[in-house]
């Protein structure tokens, strides 16, 4: 059952008119306002349904948000709504009214993360407010800088609260790069977990920080709350977007600078993407060892020209990148589709740090397992196998 479009236009006036609460009475009163009093019991339902979904949450695709599998809800048309649930992207079953449905729920999501989306602000990327344990990152554009129509992205993260003997059971890997990787925390090496988005480099972090001793404090910088451990004693610092007037924001690299006046044993940046890797490799240096974070790399070789590129941002020369990377940082951590790909080992030749592999899914133990071993007897540890 459908309802006539313009009546629908009209009600929804008439409500953001009286501006009073939503309400299925607030509703029906408005339909039958509108339609002049001779409208079916049936029509009233089908209405309320309707504008419930365009007044509340995310529309139409709360119930494809609500799915535990989702990753990712994309909107490129009225008729083009795809879902990601981690197996690619497929069509879904859903559909808007019309390029203004779109439109409207575009505003309205960007108006709860208390940002403005209009012609002359026509794209938006804020995090919208916490759907139970779950965060969302919202980003959308309006025509005409979206050619083809409103385009709405909604990334969906969810908690990562697993630990490495729930991954092992996953398959994300074998019951011997468990041990090392339990022996690269338990002797405090300072790792970079690297992968593309989506890949799982976050829920691999949440389960090594589990396996950080009971008596130790850990201190998370992230955008959004992903990072859960299972771990007793962790302070989670969360950056702020700025408000509609462009004021208030706190950002990453300000959060680092307030986590090394926490007392941390061990210092997290949930996802190293700009400048604060300035402040990050600086506190790694002065002694806040068994720290890391993730960074997307596509594979560990590329770790040093992307940590340049961050660098930079930061004004850290390159030459004094590379000193401060090879001080701070031991080993990298490959993730691909949820499963360990690579162990990389930093290794200083001359003025340059390269990433030396020292184990791989594909090929097994490299030329840097021997640069492993020795790193964890340094410090009374032993490669495991």
């Amino acid at each position: 059952m459908s309802v006539d479009r313009e009546l629908l236009a009209r009600v929804r006036n008439r409500l953001v008119g009286d501006g009073s609460p939503l309400s299925p009475t607030a509703v029906a009163d408005a339909v039958r306002a509108e339609s002049g009093g001779l409208v079916a019991d049936a029509d009233v339902l089908c209405a309320l349904r309707v504008v419930q979904q365009e007044f509340s949450g995310a529309g139409v695709l709360d119930p494809l948000l609500d799915d535990p599998a989702t990753c990712d809800v994309l909107v490129t048309a009225p008729e083009k709504v795809w879902i990601d649930r981690g197996d690619g992207l497929r069509p879904a079953p859903v559909r808007f009214a019309d390029e203004d449905s779109v439109r409207r729920l575009a505003q309205r999501l960007a108006m709860s993360t208390g940002r403005r989306l209009d012609d002359a602000q026509p794209w938006v990327d804020a995090w919208m407010p916490q759907r139970g344990t779950r965060a969302v990152r919202l980003h959308a554009v309006l025509p005409p800088v979206a050619g083809d129509g409103t385009c709405i992205s909604l990334r969906v993260l969810r908690p990562a609260a697993h630990d490495l003997a729930a991954l092992r059971r996953a398959g994300a890997f074998d019951e011997c790069s468990a041990a090392v990787l339990r022996e690269i925390v338990a002797r405090r090496l300072a790792f970079l977990i690297t992968g593309g988005t989506g890949s799982g480099k976050t829920t691999l972090l949440a389960a090594m920080l589990g396996e950080v001793g009971d008596r130790e404090r850990i201190v998370c910088v992230e955008e959004a709350a992903e990072l859960r451990p299972l771990h007793p004693h962790v302070v989670r610092l969360l950056t702020r977007p700025p408000n509609v007037e462009g004021a208030g924001e706190i950002g990453v690299r300000e959060l680092v600078r307030q986590a090394l006046r926490m007392r941390p044993d061990r210092l997290v940046v949930g996802e190293v993407r700009g400048a604060e890797v300035r402040e990050l490799l600086a506190a790694l240096n002065t002694g806040h060892d068994g720290g890391g974070g993730t960074l997307h790399a596509n594979s560990p070789r590329e770790v040093p020209a992307r940590m340049e590129a961050l660098a930079a941002l930061g004004g850290l020369s390159r030459d004094a990148l590379h000193s401060q990377l090879a001080a701070a940082v031991q080993v990298v951590l490959q993730v691909r589709r949820r499963r360990l790909a690579a162990i990389g080992v930093l290794h200083r030749s001359g003025d340059q740090v390269t990433v030396r592999p020292a184990w791989e899914r594909e090929t097994g133990w490299g030329v840097g397992r021997e640069e492993l071993a020795a790193l964890l007897e340094s410090r009374g540890g032993a490669l495991p196998c």
